[in-house]
């Protein structure tokens, strides 16, 4: 792989660390619709998230989902609190 593609992977990378699960759904998104054909194999190639993902990223972006709410999640996602798996005696 030439070095200037794979910085260019490395950089990818390095931002989406930075960002939410919402945020790099969008961004890689974003990604996979500036590639054009074949985007979507493309960035779920370079950053391993996947295209299900990226292809949901993309509908937001097309139906322009705002930031309405401050949670990333919808209520109740996630792994229950361990308190609830075996309360104490």
């Amino acid at each position: 792989m030439p070095r200037e593609v794979a910085r260019d992977h490395e950089a990818i990378n390095r931002v989406l660390a930075s960002l939410d699960e919402r945020q790099r759904r969008l961004f890689a998104g974003l990604l996979a619709l500036h590639r054009g054909h074949g985007g979507i194999v493309a960035v779920a190639r370079i950053t391993g998230l996947s295209r299900t993902t990226i292809r949901r990223g993309i509908g937001e972006l097309r139906s322009g989902v705002g930031t309405d709410g401050h949670r990333i999640r919808r209520p109740g996602g996630g792994r229950p609190a361990l308190e609830k798996k075996r309360p104490r005696p």
